[in-house]
């Protein structure tokens, strides 16, 4: 049936300012960035073999053209290898972060973008 996540969509209120955000402070690369009509479609990755992409897509475009859809945001659980490291690049990059708090399963912190949405990475100890 399903074999693979592909895409996760975050909706932005300025697609230039996201894709800012994700490429400067994060480090993510773009994988695409087109416009057709009023349509811009952007995506990012942590690397450029990333599989699974980020859509940065425009939350009054998606208001207008589907006036019912949920544009609040979900959370995202990302992933990295060094916790402490992306912590302190983060922090360094002027990121909003918490504090690092370790769990059972694994260490972790949120961060906020630049609209205010939340997201998590963990450090997983498998």
């Amino acid at each position: 049936m399903i074999n693979k996540v592909a895409k996760v969509t975050v909706y932005v209120n300025n697609q230039d300012e996201a894709k800012k955000f994700w490429t400067e402070k994060l480090n993510f690369v773009t994988k695409i960035d087109a416009t057709e009509g009023p349509l811009r479609w952007i995506e990012v990755a942590p690397q450029e073999s990333e599989w699974v992409t980020i859509v940065l897509y425009d939350k009054n475009l998606m208001k207008s053209q589907y006036p019912s859809a949920n544009v609040d945001y979900k959370t995202v659980i990302l992933s990295t290898e060094n916790l402490d490291n992306a912590y302190n690049e983060m922090k360094s990059k002027g990121v909003e972060v918490t504090d690092i708090v370790t769990m059972p399963y694994a260490r972790l912190f949120t961060f906020k973008d630049q609209d205010n949405n939340e997201y998590l990475l963990r450090e997983d100890k498998f």
